[in-house]
């Protein structure tokens, strides 16, 4: 269940960081609020995580996930680049999120 949580807390990240780029420097009052909301769920939820999980292994992974994305996110709704290089390192990011879990 700690995983779950967990996973939650970073896409609640991932939301964060979208309605924080939404909020337009926070003149925007509905991304601004919907950015304080979930920026409080993702460290509530990371919090109650590192109850269970190792709190290096759960940050990483949290991190892992708000980074990863963020970028596919950012790819897909801003039209930021997806060249080869950027996608081989997200892959290896997603792959290391993968190997702490099976590690842990």
């Amino acid at each position: 269940m700690a995983w779950l949580i967990l996973i939650l807390a970073g896409l609640f990240e991932v939301a964060f960081t979208t309605c924080l780029k939404l909020s337009n420097n926070f003149t925007n009052l509905k991304w601004s609020i919907l950015f304080f909301i979930s920026i409080s769920l993702s460290f509530y939820l990371l919090n109650q995580a590192i109850k269970t999980i190792p709190m290096g292994t759960a940050y990483a992974v949290w991190t892992g996930i708000g980074a990863a994305g963020t970028v596919i996110l950012g790819i897909f709704l801003f039209h930021e680049p997806s060249n080869w290089p950027r996608i081989f390192f997200l892959m290896l990011l997603i792959g290391s999120i993968v190997g702490l879990k099976a590690v842990a």
